[in-house]
């Protein structure tokens, strides 16, 4: 078996050759200073109707009941920053994550061949890959292994590159070299965020109101859109970016080189009549690798009548 220095610095170096921007690594333990804060917020309903919030409550907070003999967490960054945002004049506006195919699988991917390598470099040992998709608190562990911190908009924020970047992790039984947490928030006094969100869903500084989220209300939320927002959506009928473009971090963001993340060629030119009179089979066809299918074709067409009658 490899020494736990000699096996970080390897796992580390064949993430940068799968294309993660960054990788840090933290100790498989209980998160007590997040457990209180999150139940917190599940008390106050701020998770709306993602009523999946509430379940494995024990394993979001220990990783050590995700996968028995549990000892190290590997979290890895990659960039999904965009070169070129897709056309905002007349149009209707996605997330810039939901731009080209679906981040799940294209770094699920990525983490399966790294265990697999692993394996191979390691011996026999356990790990499971997660995206997004488990009970796993992924903010808290990217700053536990030192790669930034959550900002006042609640995203993660990496020093000098920014927070557009999706967060991955392999929890495994290896035992390794621990990166020191990231103590600081380098946010300060700034506020552009919460100032600039429209639907006013940063009610304090890192936390958020799901229930005034357009990210949510878009996304999640599959009922029909309160009629308070009217008007507050700026064009946006899948996810916002808004508290991310104001962000000042951001100004570092470099463009990812992703070719799965590109957009899809037939969004590139679309204008806001090309949308509202989108059918379900070209639904199917565009956005069938796409993020944009969580919507599903009803939910994407509630949103952009919504978005169309705003007065």
């Amino acid at each position: 078996m490899k020494n736990r220095a000699d096996l970080s610095k390897w796992i580390k170096a064949q993430a940068r050759e799968l294309g993660f921007e960054a990788c840090g690594i933290a100790k498989a333990d209980f998160l007590e200073k997040e457990a209180s804060v999150f139940e917190k917020w599940l008390r106050a309903g701020m998770h709306g109707k993602m009523s999946y919030m509430e379940n494995h409550f024990e394993k979001r907070l220990d990783p050590r009941k995700l996968m028995q003999g549990a000892k190290s967490v590997i979290v890895f960054l990659y960039n999904y920053s965009p070169k070129k945002k897709l056309q905002e004049n007349n149009n209707y506006i996605l997330s810039k994550y939901a731009y080209g195919k679906d981040y799940h699988f294209v770094i699920k991917n990525k983490l399966k061949t790294l265990i697999t390598l692993m394996k191979e470099y390691a011996g026999e040992i356990n790990a499971r890959a997660f995206v997004d998709s488990a009970p796993v608190l992924e903010k808290a562990w990217a700053g536990r292994a030192g790669l930034g911190w959550i900002g006042k908009n609640a995203n993660f924020i990496v020093p000098k590159a920014g927070s557009f970047y999706f967060i991955s992790e392999i929890i495994t039984d290896l035992e390794l070299e621990y990166d020191k947490p990231a103590n600081s928030n380098l946010c300060g006094s700034c506020r552009k965020c919460i100032d600039a969100c429209p639907t006013e869903a940063i009610v304090a500084p890192g936390v958020i109101d799901a229930q005034k989220c357009i990210s949510y209300l878009t996304i999640e939320f599959k009922d029909q859109i309160p009629d308070a927002f009217k008007g507050k959506f700026k064009d946006r009928i899948f996810g916002c970016d808004i508290c991310q473009d104001v962000c000042p971090w951001n100004r570092f963001s470099k463009s990812h080189k992703e070719p799965d993340f590109y957009p899809h060629p037939d969004i590139e030119n679309m204008i806001k009549e090309d949308w509202e009179n989108l059918s379900e089979d070209q639904f199917k066809e565009i956005f069938r690798k796409s993020a944009v299918k969580r919507t599903k074709y009803k939910g994407l067409m509630r949103n952009i009548c919504f978005v169309k009658n705003k007065l």
